[in-house]
């Protein structure tokens, strides 16, 4: 492979075109694993009846992909550092496709809940995706790239509902995985043409234990946010589950601490930029999932409940789709206001711009156009933050450790959604009206929740004020890593 192809270089060089198909071919890739995620949402009501099996047993085919993608995202991203990051976005690729092929051909649960489980191990194509841009493209470019990339997880989460509400509407439920791993092999296909692999490794020994350890805790913290509200908070299962997950990351921790080749470089998530911009990750996950939570249900509900609007669920992603284009068309705003003030900046103002969308859910909430709005403003303020992130992490750590940084980042927003399901969940439930003997979210349930995603884009933009000040160190590809960790432990 040629050097033009591999090293970053000025504008109008010989690989800038290569530059751009690079990115292309990054951001689809991105977009398609970002749509694996809503495209069974039509089908969940359905599937008890479609799968056979107890409601709450079909709902592991929604939960198998959150606890699967929170394990893989860390390993897969600690792995491409280490043995090449297009290679390992490669095999995430790949697992997309076959539990997409496994899942259209199954007809009964246990199935159904394994092929979701692989598709979730593919959940680190984002940030994989990120560290190769970092790898490949001249500094002047990262910005913009990455931002884009970050933003693809927005882009096909809104564009994936009504896309998947008009297949399942017209074509056989199977369809909608039959088009995932379609999506799939094509995005495979184009990065074997088109992105090439970085010689930057950090190479090493995998820390198998930390791996283990790392899953044990995080699966237990995630089932037992996401099954709580299900099993009962008090229950002893929840509250084991809990407890398991505090001891085992305590160890975990502990150990990670005293190997010396560890899955996660504590010491390095430790670093003020980093550690801060995680922390406000958090919350900013959950103040994006929160909108994806109240608004469909607001379009979809019974207009005689005085607030729903009764629209159906191909109406509903519809209003929702403009969100993600409004995310798209802000990526290079977000990388603009990133090269002039830094991306500290660029995430307060993100996150501002979040908290005033839910704002505007609070008193607009009557007509589909006010919903049309409030998508697009928080959409907006999501493209920021989703942009100035990875600019952030990168900032401040090791071009050798960028996937497994970037990785721990997407994790971070992933816990935050997590959370925001959870506590949505306990709100809705408590706050109900009664309409023909069915119990539904009342109107102040539904702003509870809007107020909460309010609270935790402030909380974000308080939080992300502790972020040094000084702008990160932009690091290309052919910087010594030596030199790079040098740097950045200037900016950290």
């Amino acid at each position: 492979m040629s050097d033009a192809l591999t090293s970053p270089v000025s504008p109008g060089g010989p690989a800038a075109p290569r530059s751009n198909a690079v990115v292309a071919v990054l951001a689809f890739a991105g977009i398609v694993v970002s749509l694996m995620q809503t495209l069974v949402i039509p089908i969940v009501p359905e599937l008890p009846k479609l799968l056979d099996a107890p409601a709450a047993d079909a709902a592991w085919a929604v939960t198998a992909t959150l606890l699967a993608a929170a394990v893989a995202t860390p390993v897969v991203g600690r792995l491409g550092d280490m043995f090449g990051k297009r290679r390992m976005l490669l095999v995430s690729v790949v697992l997309l496709v076959a539990g997409s092929v496994v899942c259209a051909i199954s007809d009964s649960l246990a199935p159904m809940i394994a092929g979701r489980a692989v598709q979730g191990l593919a959940a680190a194509v984002v940030p994989l995706g990120i560290s190769i841009m970092r790898d490949e493209l001249p500094t002047e470019r990262l910005a913009g790239a990455t931002a884009l990339m970050s933003a693809s997880l927005g882009v096909g989460g809104a564009l994936g509902l009504p896309t998947a509400a008009l297949i399942a509407d017209h074509f056989d439920w199977h369809a909608l995985f039959w088009s995932s791993a379609g999506m799939g092999v094509v995005a495979l296909a184009l990065v074997l043409l088109f992105v090439p692999e970085s010689r930057v490794r950090s190479g090493g020994r995998f820390d198998v234990v930390g791996g283990v350890g790392m899953a044990v805790g995080l699966v237990s913290l995630l089932l037992a946010v996401s099954k709580g509200a299900d099993w009962g908070w008090t229950d002893g299962t929840t509250l084991g589950l809990f407890a398991t997950a505090v001891v085992v990351l305590l160890a975990w921790g502990f150990f990670e601490l005293r190997t010396t080749e560890p899955l996660v470089d504590l010491r390095t998530t430790a670093r003020r930029q980093v550690l801060v911009t995680n922390l406000a990750s958090i919350a900013i996950g959950f103040s994006m999932f929160a909108m994806s939570l109240v608004l469909p249900q607001l379009l979809q509900l019974p207009a005689q409940t005085g607030y729903g609007l009764g629209k159906s669920l191909l109406t509903a992603g519809l209003v929702m789709a403009p969100s993600g284009l409004v995310m798209m068309a802000f990526a290079p705003v977000s990388a603009a206001v990133s090269r002039a003030k830094g991306p500290k900046v660029t995430l307060m103002i993100g996150a501002l711009i979040v908290a005033c969308g839910y704002g505007l859910n609070i008193v607009l909430m009557s007509e589909v156009w006010h919903l049309v709005l409030v998508s697009c403003v928080i959409g907006a303020g999501i493209g920021f933050t989703y942009g100035a992130m990875p600019a952030l992490i990168m900032g401040a750590v090791d071009p050798s450790e960028t996937a497994a940084a970037n990785s721990l980042n997407t994790l971070m927003r992933s816990i935050g959604t997590s959370v925001a399901s959870a506590l949505a969940g306990v709100v809705l439930s408590h706050l109900t009206i009664d309409l023909g003997g069915y119990s539904l979210p009342s109107q102040n349930g539904f702003k509870v929740v809007m107020a909460l995603g309010a609270g935790a884009a402030l909380l974000a933009f308080a939080v992300a004020s502790f972020i040094p000040s000084r702008r990160p160190v932009a690091v290309d590809a052919s910087t010594p890593a030596t030199e790079a960790s040098a740097d950045a432990s200037k900016v950290g």
